[in-house]
């Protein structure tokens, strides 16, 4: 079963019923309002110092300062309740091609954005949504509630079918980088070629102040057996049987995608960014939950 199946106006009720509170727990935390347990480093996050004034809580004073300072100060922090989540969904073109599973990328995407979305949701984050191409991105300011939830939700939905450029991973980072000064929790669905070394910047831009999370739906690759026509989603160019057939060129593709692979893997681990890659709609909630309780580099 995709994603896409059930009444569009239910879709929070549809990731509900298909993830399990087992699921949930081990992927929100047992404890209401526990944070922490769901995102290693986020949830009540320093945010500035100040001086201590009566009243304040004396177990917030920051000794170290306070000798430096030679009167108290107190660390301040970002309360649970301000805590959010920037949900970011590549919609380029190449989002509509089609997965290991054989389904549109898209409809693994959406799912996958459906379920981090309802577990955001679940631990009381305010909930955005930045999606866009190379042409056109547009937001939906963070907010709590459940007819959010369920409006972000169909909204991304909906988005995915008006996919008609390349991408521009790169420029919807940067656009939430100008939405808001507060630690952030940005979690990007994107395609597997994400990123390149042309991303780097952005990339130490976003983690220098952010937590990101990166979810890459896996292409079919040109090489696979028993698919009678492929077709460039790009170009609509149609690649010939004899072509994906051919052993020397075949293995030249193989090579040519695990490295770009290798080498996205190796540039999101550097900058300390939990990732994974879903070849189908049934590996999302599964990978997910394993992403979110390892550790950056198992």
């Amino acid at each position: 079963m995709t994603a896409r199946r059930g009444n569009p106006s239910s879709r929070m009720a549809l990731v509900r019923a298909r993830l399990a509170l087992p699921t949930i727990r081990r992927a929100v935390g047992h404890s209401e309002g526990q944070h922490s347990s769901m995102f290693t480093g986020h949830g009540i996050d320093f945010e500035d110092q100040v001086e201590y004034r009566p009243g304040d809580d004396v177990s917030s004073i920051d000794w170290k300062s306070s000798a430096r300072a030679g009167h108290p100060i107190i660390r301040r922090f970002e309360r649970e309740s301000d805590v959010f989540t920037q949900l970011v969904l590549d919609m380029g073109v190449e989002m509509l091609a089609a997965a290991p599973s054989g389904e549109r990328k898209c409809d693994i995407g959406i799912w996958a954005a459906d379920v981090l979305a309802y577990l955001g949701s679940s631990r009381g984050d305010r909930l955005g949504l930045v999606w866009g191409d190379s042409e056109l991105s547009q937001a939906i300011p963070a907010r709590h509630g459940r007819d959010h939830l369920e409006f972000l939700l169909n909204r991304a939905a909906a988005a995915y079918e008006e996919a008609a450029a390349p991408a521009d991973v790169s420029g919807l980072l940067e656009r939430v980088l100008t939405l808001t000064r507060l630690r952030t929790l940005i979690v990007l669905v994107t395609d597997e070629a994400w990123p390149t070394s042309a991303d780097l910047d952005t990339l130490r831009k976003v983690r220098a102040r952010h937590e990101l999370l990166v979810v890459r739906v896996a292409d079919m690759p040109m090489t696979v057996k028993g698919v009678d026509r492929m077709v460039d989603v790009d170009g609509g160019i149609v690649i010939p049987a004899y072509a994906r057939e051919d052993p020397e060129l075949a293995d030249m593709l193989r090579h040519h995608r695990q490295t770009m692979i290798n080498e996205a893997d190796r540039m999101l681990r550097g900058h300390g960014i939990k990732q994974t890659v879903v070849n189908s709609s049934d590996e999302v909630v599964p990978a997910l939950v394993n992403m979110l309780r390892r550790g950056v580099r198992d």
